[in-house]
């Protein structure tokens, strides 16, 4: 019998704008692209020029640290544009689709690391600590998966495993050769394929939102020690990992949320890495209103514009309103403001626990000093003081950042703290910012 695991600390903020269990399947775009800046760690290497023909499956740029590590594309075509920025940075590669779609054809019968290389599916592994693109030259001692998130707006896993579970079971018995497997599921979720996968260690967790996310999980089943790499790994990466072995070919097709207050009709879309989100969002948004676009978790993604892509990590795209069209009688003063939620009860909104919330972008207020009071404590579930660690990483103090538990950690553990934080500091920002530079004062 699976291990329950109950976590009290933490915090579900119930968001309106949930997406129906309705899947459609868009029109392919004529462009896709594939960026670098979703792959964190990477210093990416043109592989391809402007005008080559590429299958889905090829390379499209390579880590120049580990050149081993591909990224390919996500589909078959001409490739249209390679973007530079400042200092020639590579923005992204971007690649003309064809009618008839063909895929690079891949022997899966080797070395299970090996194949994952040369296919593409490595670069969707991510690596503990510093939550960046894994090396493969690097043993972990586990792999972590997670099938289910429990931020707002989220995608329902169970619903999109369903016709899938032959894949995702390929995938998890594919890792568990490279190193032992544990997979976090929800104590909510039903699916048999989840909890009674084989050639893994299958453990429930139970409790509210950050308890989906895998640094979570990690601290709970076998926290990082200096010098221990754990990789990481979503279950819709898994199921790629799964076509590959079943196929033998690479199919990035997602099955995301399209959600929030502002999406006319949210549901779910069969989409691919990479594609332009004019495809989802046409007809989905009134034009009159000031938008925020969000490519990723209401959470933790960030900000883009209806003619950008799908990124290589996102789950959701989420619509809410950005706010700065807002016209409030009294502003905050005012203690019947039964729309705006609170965790401090200071609005009569807290006496409707179930109400759904149309909330904005606005941070309402300016940073401010950090206000010392176990803030971040309640909704932090891992074993580490959240509050102290950020004092440690705005102050530059690498030996106490070590100490209190870095390594553990990645931005989104932090987002929910970010969220109710009085003191409106940019959490994740400030825990990238920190891995990176503890990143480089260790290579």
């Amino acid at each position: 019998m699976a291990k329950v695991i109950k976590l009290r600390k933490g915090l579900d903020v119930n968001l309106k704008g949930k997406a129906a269990l309705e899947t459609l399947t868009v029109a392919c775009p004529g462009e896709y692209a594939l960026v670098p800046d979703d792959f964190v760690g990477v210093k990416p290497k043109v592989v391809v020029k402007e005008g080559d023909s590429v299958k889905a499956g090829d390379a499209l740029f390579v880590d120049k640290l580990h050149p081993e590590v591909k990224f390919v594309s996500p589909v078959s075509g001409t490739v249209s544009l390679v973007e530079r920025g400042d200092r020639r940075k590579l923005l992204s590669v971007r690649v003309k689709a064809d009618q008839n779609q063909e895929a690079r054809e891949f022997d899966v019968k080797g070395n299970v690391k090996e194949v994952l290389l040369k296919s593409g599916m490595f670069a969707f592994f991510r690596s503990r600590p510093y939550d960046v693109v894994a090396n493969p030259d690097e043993q972990p001692k586990a792999i972590f998966v997670t099938a289910f998130n429990s931020m707002p707006l989220s995608q329902d896993f169970d619903y999109i495993l369903k016709g899938q579970e032959k894949e995702f079971q390929a995938g998890i018995s594919a890792l568990s050769k490279i190193a032992k497997v544990e997979l976090g599921v929800s104590v909510k979720q039903t699916n048999d394929a989840l909890k009674n996968a084989k050639d893994c260690n299958v453990t429930l967790y139970d409790g509210p939102a950050p308890a989906g996310n895998v640094g979570v999980q990690i601290n709970q089943i076998s926290p990082i020690n200096k010098g221990e790499v754990v990789w990481t790994l979503s279950g819709e990466e898994v199921i790629f990992i799964g076509r590959l072995m079943t196929t033998g070919k690479v199919d990035l097709t997602r099955t995301i949320a399209l959600a929030g207050s502002e999406v006319q009709t949210p549901k779910y879309f069969k989409v691919k890495v990479g594609q332009q989100l004019t495809t989802l969002l046409n007809g989905q948004l009134d034009q009159s209103k000031s938008l925020r676009i969000i490519n990723g978790n209401v959470m933790t993604g960030f900000k883009t514009c209806k003619e950008g892509y799908l990124a290589a990590h996102a789950t959701e795209v989420n619509v809410i309103p950005e706010g700065n069209d807002v016209d409030e009688f009294m502003g905050w003063i005012n203690p019947l403001r039964t729309k705006e939620f609170s965790t401090s009860r200071s609005y009569w909104s807290w006496l409707c626990p179930k109400k759904e919330y149309a909330l904005d972008a606005r941070v309402k207020g300016s940073e401010r000093h950090m206000i010392v009071g176990g803030e971040y404590d309640k909704v932090f579930p891992m074993d580490i003081y959240a509050g102290y660690l950020v004092k440690a990483i705005i102050t530059g103090d690498i030996d106490r950042q070590e100490a209190l538990g870095i390594y553990e950690v990645a931005p989104e553990d932090f987002a929910i703290a970010e969220f109710i934080d009085s003191s409106k500091l940019e959490l994740q920002r400030i825990v990238r910012e920190g891995l990176n530079i503890l990143r480089r004062e260790n290579a």
